[in-house]
């Protein structure tokens, strides 16, 4: 019988704009990106040249530190550009679809293989990038060996997409994906669900269900790998999002490199807030033509507490699942502080609006306030459901105290954990940015 595991710390932030389970009509995407950033730590080398033809499944750049990790092109066409940023960092690649997919030649039967014959294959084909491992939330070093592999089920950030209908008629698909990764690793593959709601996992074999209740981030899965399995100095651990097992399923079932996807389109600046079928890395200004209210709006590939400023000419993230539009926050409020903050979500009682539990908001991105003193208040640990000490943490993060954080637990968090603390930190902390600093620090000092 499954376990259910019952949350109470945690926020739940209602927000205006929730995606409603329909489908959007296809438009077809004008570009692709690739942004190395997205995969923490990642040092990109091209493997081809502006103007050179790439199909889809062949490499477009690999990792400097570990060459046979590569990432691979999602269609066929033209690699247009390499955009580059300060001390010539590559920040995209920048492709151009012929539209008519044609894939590359290097298909291997993954279904047939198992052990170190089968990391190889991955690797070849360009699947490897959709695992990564805890601790540091990096791309899982080829050869290392986890205790076990995790995949949250349900999603509970603002405005997330239901993760359900997503996976809708992907069973074999998805099946098919949980052989590929029993047979990689051959360790327990634990998959965190939502209580009382029926799911698709409920029909796949090879897993270990977890139930969980409660508010975000019940749904975070280094939140599941702690209340499950917790990571200890020197333990390995393999993430996977659902999506993600879907593109090594289809392989494995198909030998093609499909990275289609249904993602959700969201937030107050949406006019219809819906899903839609696109491509991985297709370009925001496709995706959201003409569905978006407002000309001052930030446009985030992710959710609200975690995505990345990607703006209308960015491109949709290699790991998101969603694209949120919110306005911007480049405003001064004047004594907003002493209005009664009917409009203003808030964890206390500071604002009136604590009178309407049920309200949803338009949030923007103002900061209401600049940094300022970092003072102990109790706030984090609100909304936090693991047993580790936040606030402590996040300060021996900023004095880089090494044996200090990994007695404080930093090997179990990365900084979607603890991007409601952020949320609601009353001193203004970038807590997420001191978190992911840190533990590349660590990783660092370490190899």
């Amino acid at each position: 019988m499954p376990q259910t595991i019952k949350l109470k710390k945690g926020l739940d932030i209602r927000l205006k704009g929730k995606p409603q389970e329909i489908i959007l009509p296809t438009v077809s995407y004008q570009k692709i990106g690739l942004c190395p950033d997205d995969w923490v730590g990642f040092i990109p080398k091209p493997s081809v040249k502006e103007g050179d033809h790439v199909k889809v499944g062949s490499p477009v750049f690999y990792h400097k530190d570990n060459p046979d990790i590569v990432v691979v092109s999602p269609v066929s066409g033209v690699l247009k550009q390499v955009v580059r940023g300060e001390k010539r960092k590559i920040l995209s690649f920048i492709i151009d679809p012929d539209g008519n997919q044609t894939h590359a030649s290097n298909t291997i039967d993954i279904s047939k293989l198992s052990g170190d014959d089968l990391q190889k294959a991955l690797l070849s084909v360009g699947l490897w990038a959709f695992i990564r491992q805890r601790p540091y939330n990096i791309i899982a070093v080829p050869g290392s060996k986890p205790k076990a592999i995790f995949l949250s089920g349900f999603d509970t950030a603002p405005l997330a997409p239901n993760i359900e209908f997503i996976l809708k008629d992907e069973k074999n698909a998805l099946q098919a994906g949980i052989n590929i990764l029993k047979k990689l690793a051959n360790v327990p593959i634990h998959v965190g669900l939502k209580a009382n709601m029926p799911s698709i996992f409920e029909q796949i074999e090879g897993i270990e269900i977890t139930y969980f209740s409660g508010p975000h981030p019940a749904g975070n899965v280094g939140v599941q790998i702690h209340h499950v399995n917790p990571i200890n100095k020197g333990e390995v651990v393999w993430v996977i999002r659902p999506e993600d097992v879907v593109i090594i399923g289809r392989y494995a079932l198909t030998g093609k490199y499909d990275v289609r996807r249904k993602i959700a389109i969201a937030g107050s600046q949406v006019q219809q807030p819906a899903y839609t079928e696109t491509m991985l890395g297709a370009d925001i200004v496709s995706i959201t033509q003409g569905n978006i209210t407002g000309e001052n709006n930030r446009f985030i590939s992710g959710n609200v507490l975690t995505g990345r400023n990607v703006t209308i000419n960015g491109f949709l993230g290699f790991f998101d699942r969603m694209i949120s539009v919110i306005p911007e926050g480049n405003y001064y409020e004047f004594f907003g502080w002493a209005k009664p903050g009917f409009k203003k979500f808030s964890l206390s009682r500071t604002f009136f609006s604590w009178l309407f539990p049920n309200k949803e908001y338009i949030i923007d991105t103002n900061y209401h306030g600049g940094e300022r003193a970092y003072v102990i208040t109790g706030q984090y640990e609100k909304v936090l459901p693991m047993d580790i000490l936040p606030q402590h943490l996040v300060k021996a993060a900023i004095i880089k105290d090494i044996d200090l954080l990994e007695k404080l637990g930093i090997y179990e968090v990365v900084e979607e954990d603890l991007a409601l603390c952020e949320f609601v930190c009353t001193s203004k902390i970038e807590v997420q940015k001191i978190i992911r600093e840190t533990l590349d620090y660590i990783r660092s000092e370490m190899s």
